[in-house]
């Protein structure tokens, strides 16, 4: 055997390693992440609240309680959260939404939401249904939408070019 398939049986024999590896470890933490789930399940209440304001900050910026910020993992401090700021009763309060809900929530207007702990689950309105706002265009979308239009200025363009160059040239026919 040449010194190349030895090689590639050793990298084959680590990436299933890995691949096994990856594995257990995503069965791990997807019972961990079920079992947090039923937790907040069981402890979600329905609460009136006024938004004040929301923002994507990070976890050192967003004004929450040391105590939270100390217990987030390494990772997850470096990355921004959706933090909401309401007036829920007499208290003014900082939350975490979740990121599915946090488009939908609308600023200075009143909404009933699922909260468990500082976690926003779910967002109604209070006065009618709550509408997510228009999304914006990616910059690929925008140019894809300048080069349909400019293609069809481009194409009546043609067209009246070519009218005009027909009307030319039967005019230098029958002027024969």
């Amino acid at each position: 055997m040449s010194t190349f398939f030895k090689v590639l049986v050793v990298i084959l024999i680590i990436l299933v390693i890995a691949l096994i590896a990856l594995y257990f470890v995503g069965r791990k933490m997807q019972k961990k992440q079920l079992a947090q789930q039923e937790q907040m399940e069981a402890a979600k209440q329905t609460v009136s609240m006024l938004v004040i304001d929301k923002k994507r900050l990070p976890i050192k910026e967003s004004g929450l309680p040391q105590m939270v910020i100390d217990q987030t993992p390494k990772m997850m401090r470096r990355s921004k959260l959706p933090i909401v700021k309401a007036k829920v009763g007499p208290r003014i309060m900082t939350l975490v939404a979740d990121a599915s809900v946090f488009d939908i929530i609308p600023v200075k207007k009143e909404v009933k939401a699922v909260v468990s702990g500082i976690y926003i689950m779910e967002v109604r309105g209070v006065r009618g249904p709550l509408e997510a706002p228009p999304k914006k265009k990616t910059l690929r979308q925008k140019l894809g939408a300048k080069l349909s239009r400019t293609q069809k200025k481009l194409t009546e363009q043609e067209k009246q070019l070519n009218a005009i160059n027909s009307q030319k040239s039967k005019s230098k026919k029958h002027g024969k």
